[in-house]
């Protein structure tokens, strides 16, 4: 009888590094050694405080107040606030990797870190006076506060500037009258103030800062949403609430291209989600994958699997480096307004496809809460709505090219 034919093993190449799946490429070679401590900073954040956690925050759809106070005491609250106001003084650069580490592991906490930094105190250090920044911004880069930003109203989502809340300066105060609604940490123990868009005259619209308790402002309940359900998300309402003429933040009238420019900066940090959780999902995919049999053999050793698995790799590895391409921009000083929405849509895509994927790779698993890819798979389709949906990004980039 023949010997039957042995399978041939293909031989080792001495010149290949193995390939890291648990970060890919992403391009740190690029990286400065302080970034790269900042990286594996946020990584272990996620892995050994979130993590834990997470599961129970998402089943009780709860805020955990000591979670925020344990992000404010390791600086990823004010990440791109200046030294002197208490904030750890990095570019987005530093930023987006904060965000995509604990976008892996979890959507609701980092929603609640990214709207603290990138739409509650940049604008307040961009264009608040000097006592705006004083009172607020320590308090908010530590975790004590939390802030929220009010822009989308009942019928003012993507079209922004369909501004309905009013503002009328009234002596020595501005009476607020209006509604807002989808705005995130407004209603904690801790939430401080939210800063909102106003029309403060015929065809001018301003930014003012209305802090919690003020007589005539009201959070409504929190919505039971999809996904991020640790994160605190309710209506808002303002009706004859006064606040101090200063309470004004930046020049008058101004307000609407402020908030178009920290939109602009807030889709780099969205954009880094995306990427944070697609990356979680092929990390889940990928180890399942691994451990479950079928016919004999794990199934990451059957064509159709790998080809999954391999699509998410590249597609991932192609948004992130869009995306650090954004942030690169942002921290040089250059125009970066096109980019940030190139990556914002490319991400958010692909965080609902590599979601769905890893679903569908875990089966019948992948539908139950204990594996994190059912929550991965929630929380991802808002991340083609928040900060402009697609069509907004779309437009945005339309506009860009001269369309």
């Amino acid at each position: 009888m023949a010997e039957p034919v042995k399978k041939q093993q293909a031989p080792a190449n001495p010149e290949l590094a193995p390939f890291d799946w648990q970060d890919p490429l992403d391009l740190e070679n690029q990286l400065t050694e302080e970034e790269r401590m900042i990286r594996d900073s946020a990584r272990a954040f996620a892995q050994d405080k979130l993590m834990p956690r997470v599961l129970q925050a998402f089943r009780r759809e709860e805020f955990d107040r000591a979670i925020m106070d344990e992000l404010g005491e390791v600086g990823f609250l004010g990440v791109m606030t200046g030294e002197q106001y208490g904030g750890s003084g990095l570019g987005y650069v530093a930023y987006g990797l904060i965000a995509r580490e604990i976008e892996r592991v979890d959507s609701g906490y980092r929603s609640a870190m990214s709207v603290q930094n990138s739409l509650v105190m940049h604008p307040i250090e961009a264009y608040g006076s000097p006592a705006q920044k004083q009172r607020y911004l320590r308090r908010l880069a530590s975790g004590e506060l939390v802030g929220c930003f009010g822009l989308t109203e009942p019928e003012a989502g993507s079209d922004a500037g369909n501004v309905r809340t009013r503002a009328k300066l009234d002596g020595d105060g501005w009476v607020i009258d209006g509604a807002k609604q989808f705005i995130t940490n407004a209603g904690t123990d801790i939430s401080g103030h939210v800063a909102i868009t106003a029309r403060t005259g015929d065809g001018e619209i301003s930014n003012l800062i209305v802090e919690n308790g003020t007589d005539g402002y009201s959070q409504g309940e929190p919505y039971r949403k999809m996904g991020w359900n640790a994160s605190d998300t309710r209506p808002l309402t303002f009706e004859d609430c006064r606040v101090p003429e200063e309470n004004l933040l930046g020049p008058r009238g101004q307000g609407f291209k402020q908030f178009l420019h920290i939109l602009d900066i807030g889709r780099i940090g969205v954009a880094a989600m995306g990427v944070g959780l697609a990356q979680g999902a092929l990390d889940e995919a990928l180890a399942y994958a691994k451990e479950r049999k079928a016919f004999g053999k794990p199934i990451s050793k059957f064509q159709a699997i790998q080809a999954k698995l391999a699509d998410l790799s590249t597609e991932i590895e192609a948004a992130r480096l869009l995306t650090y391409k954004a942030a690169l921009l942002k921290d040089a000083g250059r125009n970066f307004t096109l980019t940030a929405a190139q990556a914002k849509l490319k991400t958010g895509r692909l965080a609902v496809r590599a979601t769905e994927e890893a679903v569908q790779i875990h089966g019948g698993y992948g539908y139950i809460e204990e594996y994190p890819v059912c929550r991965f798979y929630r929380d991802a389709k808002i991340l083609t709505i928040g900060e402009g949906t697609d069509e907004v990004q779309q437009m945005v980039i339309a506009r860009a090219l001269g369309a």
